[in-house]
C-alpha cells in the first residue's frame, strides 16, 4: 500500500454541505467530538509489517492483541478482512452500493491497517465526515444513518468485527441526503 493520507473530520450542517462547522485531523479532537455522538473512535498502533498480498489470516494475527482486547470488551462474535488495492479492477459498483445513505442492525466496527476511507454520519442536524486512515479503529452505532466512500481508486485494508454479520446488512433510508456532501478524492 502507498497511499499515505490524515486521519480527518469534517462537520457540516446537513442542510447545507457548503457550511462547515468543524475541521479538524486532530486526533484527540476527533475522538472527543465522535465520542460527544455516541460513535467510538481510537488510533491503534500499526506497526506490525504485512507482506503484499497478506491473506486475512495472517492481517488478524499481526493485530491479534488489540483485537482480542475488544472482542473481550465488546463480545464480538466474528471478524474479517476486506482488502481493495490501489488499481482493482471493478470497484466502482461496490462503491457505489455504500454511497447511500443507510443503517445497520448492529454496530459497524472498522479498523483500518492501511489505506483510508471516509464514513459519513448523518445526525442531531449534522453530517460528520471521518476521513479514517491508517491506525483508526471506528465504531458506528447501530441504527446509525451513514453512508461510506472508499473513493475513485481505492486502497485500504481493514478488519471488520461482527456479533452477527447478518445484522450488517445495509436498510437503505431513501433519502438523497449523500449527493449533497463531498466525495472521497
Amino acid at each position: 500500500m502507498t497511499l499515505t493520507a490524515t486521519t480527518t473530520l469534517h462537520v457540516y450542517d446537513e442542510a447545507d454541505a457548503g457550511t462547515l462547522l468543524l475541521e479538524t485531523s486532530d486526533g484527540a479532537r476527533i475522538a472527543q467530538e465522535l465520542h460527544g455522538i455516541g460513535v467510538r473512535f481510537e488510533r491503534w498502533a500499526t506497526d506490525a509489517p504485512l507482506a503484499p498480498g497478506a491473506s486475512q489470516d495472517d492481517v488478524i494475527a499481526a493485530y491479534r492483541q488489540p483485537i482480542d482486547r475488544l472482542i473481550a470488551e465488546c463480545g464480538y462474535q466474528s471478524m474479517d478482512v476486506v482488502r481493495i488495492e490501489r488499481g482493482a479492477p471493478d470497484t466502482e459498483p461496490i462503491r457505489k452500493k455504500f454511497l447511500d445513505e443507510h443503517r445497520h442492525g448492529e454496530d459497524e466496527v472498522r479498523f483500518f491497517v492501511e489505506g483510508r476511507g471516509a464514513f459519513y454520519l448523518h445526525l442531531n442536524g449534522r453530517v460528520y465526515r471521518v476521513v479514517c486512515t491508517k491506525g483508526d479503529l471506528i465504531s458506528v452505532p447501530a441504527g446509525t444513518k451513514h453512508w461510506f466512500d472508499m473513493g475513485a481508486d481505492p486502497e485500504f485494508t481493514a478488519i471488520r468485527l461482527f456479533n452477527n454479520p447478518d445484522g450488517w446488512i445495509a436498510a437503505f433510508t431513501g433519502d438523497p441526503i449523500a449527493s449533497n456532501f463531498p466525495k472521497l478524492d
